[in-house]
């Protein structure tokens, strides 16, 4: 399901289309005021021309820009448009991208990671929504610049099938040698439940509701 929910495109059509009216508007009031100075003008004493036609050109230039504009906003749209279509065809398929939450828990549920820089150690962790942790992992890989994958059977610690629906969270812990904290990404599995225009760009909806554009999507399945 497409859901155009945003007019950002509309509305800087809009925005165009005001400011070119209010620009027509001035030049016509420019234009008249400029033929009731000319036809006022003392003839001993004529005015210099060459500053209304300056403004003359700059009032062209500007109504040049804004029609530039206009077309600009009008083939945004359509690329957004022909952006969104082919990302439908994700829609129903299971996707990795950055996130935290897992939906359910399945025997080979996929995850990764990035590090910012390289740590110390790293270790990862699947909790509840009220923080009771259900799954550890140690000794991940440290190293920056890639991007690590990590699965889950399912199972808790004690190895038991994990009971109950999610949401479920992924957490990442990377510490450097002097046990501070490392910035990391992380990357959980979702399926794509539609497409939205957000502020005039194409983005997936997830099954857990979050939003992501399809070029941050890192896996198909």
């Amino acid at each position: 399901m497409i859901d155009p929910t945003s007019g950002t495109a509309s509305a800087g059509q809009g925005a165009s289309s005001s400011s070119l009216s209010q620009l027509s508007a001035d030049y016509e009031a420019f234009l008249k005021l400029l033929t009731a100075q000319v036809a006022n003008q003392d003839p001993l004493a004529p005015m210099d021309s060459s500053t209304f036609i300056t403004q003359l050109a700059q009032l062209s230039q500007v109504e040049q820009s804004v029609q530039v504009n206009a077309n600009l906003a009008d083939i945004s749209a359509q690329i957004a448009g022909a952006m969104a279509m082919s990302d439908v065809q994700l829609i129903g398929r299971t996707v990795s991208a950055p996130g935290d939450q897992i939906v359910q828990p399945l025997d080979n549920t996929r995850m990764s990671y990035t590090l910012s820089e390289s740590a110390d150690a790293v270790s990862a962790r699947i909790v509840t929504e009220d923080g009771t942790v259900l799954r550890r992992f140690d000794g991940l890989p440290v190293t920056s610049g890639e991007n690590h994958e990590l699965a889950w059977d399912g199972r808790d610690d004690a190895g038991l099938p994990v009971v109950g629906d999610g949401p479920f969270r992924l957490e990442i812990r990377a510490l450097d040698a002097d046990g501070e904290v490392i910035p990391y990404t992380s990357f959980t599995q979702a399926q794509v439940a539609s497409v939205v225009l957000s502020n005039g760009t194409p983005m997936l909806v997830l099954e857990d509701g979050t939003q992501v554009q399809s070029s941050r999507v890192t896996r198909i399945e």
